[in-house]
């Protein structure tokens, strides 16, 4: 399956809750983390939920 590169790149202050809990749920400690999934619809939806906070690159191979 297709990896995809995830980058936290805007500060999660003020923003509610749940959106930090879903930052965490990605696995990012830390801003401008970059972190590798696995490109699933689980995934895809998280990554929807926070899109504002974001940096996003596939890998249409699933290598680095």
């Amino acid at each position: 399956m297709a990896k995809i590169r995830i980058k936290w790149i805007k500060s999660d202050i003020g923003y509610p809750s749940d959106q930090k809990r879903t930052l965490k749920a990605l696995g990012f400690h830390r801003l401008n983390e970059t972190v590798e999934k696995e490109d699933t619809p689980v995934i895809r939806g998280m990554i929807t939920k926070v899109n504002h906070m974001l940096l996003i690159e596939e890998n249409e191979n699933g290598s680095k």
